[in-house]
């Protein structure tokens, strides 16, 4: 699929599943703009960066008032620490889901005139933390559930002229993959219970971006497509002591 002379944001695009996409688009033809607080640590052939922090809603704006022309915007910025909800106020994790759900709106509002003269579309990078329990990030996981949410609603109300969807993202290795499960005998130890056996690569979420982004996905709006490797083998399987897999 390519999307040459297509220009496409990705927020957060500088390292981990936001890299992957961006270099995705890249790889398709577009015109990428990475917007971040910090700039990538290693440049990302084929896209410019643009310093922005997507949590100051004026700034978000003017980002989006200075180009001359957009076709898609990946909602990619977020992410959060382990953290029980306990362990923090509810101003701390009210952060969270700011940095998660309030930032794409802002991210898409400010977008949309471009995205309506354009025909556009808008993919935002959901989780599966908003379809399950999310023990440690529970915050995390009620943003992304309203991500999802939100994304449905603008696909009607945005209809015909903008389409928007949610790539549902399972476990995906990045450089920060060890603050998550652990080194190399955590990560391995999580992949097993993948039943594709491993885990997402950032380049896997990108290939899906774009294309929910192209011309092949043209009839596709309010969708949720899960990226995640055929879910999560359920626990009693495991604990049940009858029917055992020889």
């Amino acid at each position: 699929m390519r999307l040459d002379g297509k220009v496409v944001v990705v927020t957060g695009g500088t390292r981990g599943v936001g890299a992957g996409v961006t270099r995705a688009f890249a790889e398709a033809g577009a015109q990428v703009v990475t917007c971040a607080r910090r700039p990538p640590e290693v440049p990302l052939p084929g896209a410019e960066f643009r310093p922005l922090d997507l949590r100051d809603p004026a700034a978000v704006r003017n980002f989006f008032a200075a180009l001359p022309r957009l076709d898609v915007l990946v909602n990619n910025a977020g992410g959060t620490p382990y953290r029980r909800l306990t362990d923090a106020d509810a101003e701390r994790h009210a952060r969270v889901i700011e940095l998660n759900l309030v930032a794409p709106l802002t991210a898409s509002l400010a977008a949309y005139e471009h995205l309506e003269r354009s025909r556009g579309s808008v993919v935002m990078i959901g989780s599966v933390s908003g379809g399950r329990p999310s023990p440690g990030s529970a915050a995390y996981g009620a943003a992304k559930a309203g991500l999802e949410n939100l994304a449905r609603s603008m696909a009607v109300e945005w209809a015909p002229r903008v389409r928007v969807n949610t790539l549902v993202v399972g476990m995906v290795r990045t450089e920060l993959s060890h603050l998550h499960y652990g080194g190399e005998e955590g990560i391995a130890s999580v992949s097993r219970t993948v039943p594709l056996g491993r885990l997402a690569e950032p380049s896997d979420i990108g290939a899906a971006a774009v294309f929910l982004a192209s011309d092949a996905a043209a009839y596709i709006s309010g969708a949720s497509l899960h990226v995640h490797g055929g879910g999560e083998r359920p626990a009693f399987l495991d604990a049940a002591t009858v029917n055992k897999e020889a």
